[in-house]
């Protein structure tokens, strides 16, 4: 992925901060209130971490991004009202996202995303034996689920997505890319390219993906359009190969490591809820459950579906880690 000068915290990014405005004030950060930023080496990789901590926590809830946002925007809607009701969050920043700084002369693949989380995951337990609960916004959704495949038994409780999208199915590539035509030629030659010096070569999410639909406040999309840490960030040819033909370690009806919610926006213009189904549907061997947010979009900015989506994921944590 391309280096980009990133600021080395977001106390010194104005983007998060002009993002907010959009939501309501009661999850509006200030630098009192804002998480505390931690860097985690990962094989050469810098990796931000926005931390709420909490020893006196029973569980740990660990937050990932989608392919058009990063850590500091999960912490807005989850990380800091998980933290106000008693959880321990943190949210990290993925290769290539938010404020991470990618080892110079790398150019991580989406398996790299899953196995940082995976190792992740193991250091955290190495500090203490907390139970975790793993969210992931948008693309992290199906990410919760490759990580939770991929993991040792027992290291997730549970996992919580925002949708469950198998990119390898045609309908989910058709719906979700910038057009029919990048979905249905764009995956052949980026195989094609990834096999070649090219694959270090980037490209913007917001052609590859149909990141327009991100959030429904149109005044919202500017303000994220802006951000190259997020929605108008660059991904190498290799990440998007990688990531659009990603196969888990478990298929979903061998899947039963743990839990499954979705909390899915009722307004969401990019992932709606039926491209969920397929995964979801086919998993048998744990609970699965489904929350509506009303009035919602894909990235959420809206009431009532804010508050439902916190108040599902408490109670899921609450329950899958007594």
């Amino acid at each position: 992925m391309r280096t980009t000068t990133r600021p080395a915290s977001y106390r010194d990014q104005q983007a998060w901060r002009e993002l907010q405005e959009f939501l309501p004030a009661r999850l509006r950060l200030t630098d009192a209130t804002a998480p505390r930023e931690e860097f985690w080496n990962w094989r050469g990789h810098r990796v931000h971490l926005d931390r709420y901590p909490d020893p006196a926590a029973k569980a740990k809830v660990v937050l990932h991004h989608g392919v058009g946002t990063n850590g500091r925007q999960m912490s807005l809607i989850l990380g800091a009202p998980l933290a106000k009701r008693g959880f321990e969050t943190v949210a990290l920043d993925n290769l290539g996202y938010g404020l991470t700084q990618v080892r110079p002369g790398s150019t991580p693949s989406y398996d790299d995303w899953v196995d940082l989380v995976v190792d992740f995951l193991a250091q955290e337990q190495s500090r203490d034996d907390r139970p975790i609960v793993l969210y992931g916004l948008s693309a992290g959704g199906m990410l919760t689920y490759h990580v939770a495949a991929k993991a040792p038994r027992g290291t997730l409780r549970g996992i919580v997505g925002m949708t469950f999208l198998d990119q390898r199915d045609q309908r989910v590539r058709d719906e979700t890319s910038h057009d029919k035509l990048t979905a249905r030629a764009g995956v052949p030659l980026m195989g094609l390219l990834a096999k070649t010096p090219a694959a270090s070569l980037t490209y913007p999410m917001s052609l590859a993906s149909k990141m327009s639909a991100l959030a429904n406040d149109p005044a919202a999309m500017k303000v994220l359009m802006k951000d190259r840490t997020s929605a108008a960030n660059r991904v190498s040819v290799r990440f998007l190969d990688s990531y659009a033909t990603y196969t888990p370690a478990v298929e979903p009806p061998a899947f039963d490591a743990c839990p499954v919610l979705l909390t899915q926006p009722a307004e969401d213009r990019w992932t709606p809820h039926h491209l969920s189904v397929p995964v979801l549907s086919r998993i048998t061997k744990v609970p699965v459950e489904t929350v509506m947010l009303d009035n919602a979009g894909h990235y959420p900015l809206e009431e009532p579906g804010l508050t439902q989506m916190q108040d599902a994921i408490a109670d899921f944590v609450t329950r899958n880690t007594a």
